[in-house]
């Protein structure tokens, strides 16, 4: 696709696409006043441990949840709970309603990493929980916010929640020992022995996480927006090298995938951010500001 855009991407694969939203989306706008990851984790940090003040320097965020774990004496799933609370009173503004209109008027499943129902409130999905034998409450990767109930994941609007939703409080994925276990499930269905597993499926839907929102991940072309995907984002950065292996042993299922960026000069990690996601796959597309990306016209 030459002189790629992201009004040329949503105006030519808008029946194709998948969504992979993050936290961006909240600190949009008057969003962030309301929604705020940032301030949420802050103030849970002064009430847990008020010892610690701010995240410092060379800390990732997923890292300082873990020394917070570590200094509060909170049993297990405390933390999760508080955070489940207070972001109960999070909503939803224009540009999630406008992005989950287009979502769902074109079929087209978000994968987000945020917890919080902002996006479902959006949408005016409810949740979904098929019947599963094998369903565990720290790993709901088969629920989701819809209309109705979906047979095929990549073939229907659907928001699935890749780090956990806020009503199960245990699947809150926060701290970097949270996101090893995402791994560790991930790479059982993935690489496990025996024919169920994605790296052997003779049929790509002969595997354990076809109906979940791996189903999606590795059978859709991406849009990603509104994720820093920095280098505490360790699930996700490693599901998307799985997902560049996976074409190289498939490559007729290969699919496009787009990240959409502000340039930022100041960012000394951004070049290894972009030189990252091209070795996986993944195309770098610019935007000229925030406004092209969550106000985009294309979007109405």
């Amino acid at each position: 696709m030459a002189d790629i855009t992201l009004n040329r991407i949503l105006e030519e694969r808008a029946r194709d696409l998948a969504l992979v939203v993050g936290n961006g989306m909240n600190r949009y706008a008057n969003a962030s006043i309301t929604n705020s990851w940032d301030h949420l984790l802050l103030k849970i940090a002064r009430h847990c441990a008020p010892q610690i003040s701010r995240v410092p320097a060379g800390t990732t965020l997923t890292e300082f949840y873990d020394v917070l774990e570590l200094r509060s004496r909170a049993k297990i799933g405390d933390l999760q709970a508080e955070f489940c609370e207070e972001m109960g009173g999070w909503r939803p503004y224009r540009h999630h309603d406008m992005i989950m209109g287009w979502a769902r008027r074109n079929d087209c499943p978000v994968l987000t990493t945020n917890f919080d129902e902002v996006l479902s409130k959006a949408a005016s999905a409810s949740f979904q929980r098929p019947e599963n034998p094998k369903f565990t409450s720290f790993y709901p990767w088969e629920c989701y916010f819809a209309p109705d109930l979906i047979d095929d994941p990549c073939e229907a609007f659907g928001i699935w929640h890749i780090n956990g939703m806020a009503r199960y409080k245990l699947s809150i994925r926060l701290g970097l020992t949270h996101y090893m276990g995402s791994v560790q499930r991930a790479r059982g269905w993935m690489h496990r022995a025996g024919e169920e597993n994605l790296f052997k499926a003779k049929n790509k839907r002969d595997w354990r996480g076809a109906g979940t929102w791996m189903h999606v991940a590795f059978n859709r072309p991406l849009l990603i927006f509104g994720l820093a995907l920095e280098e505490n984002e360790v699930f996700l950065r490693w599901l998307l090298i799985e997902r560049a292996k996976y074409f190289r042993k498939f490559p007729q299922r290969r699919q496009d995938a787009w990240y959409i960026y502000v340039d930022d000069p100041k960012d000394e990690r951004q070049a290894g951010k972009l030189f990252f996601l091209e070795a996986v796959g993944i195309t770098p597309v610019r935007a000229a500001s925030f406004d092209a990306i969550y106000t985009n016209p294309q979007w109405v």
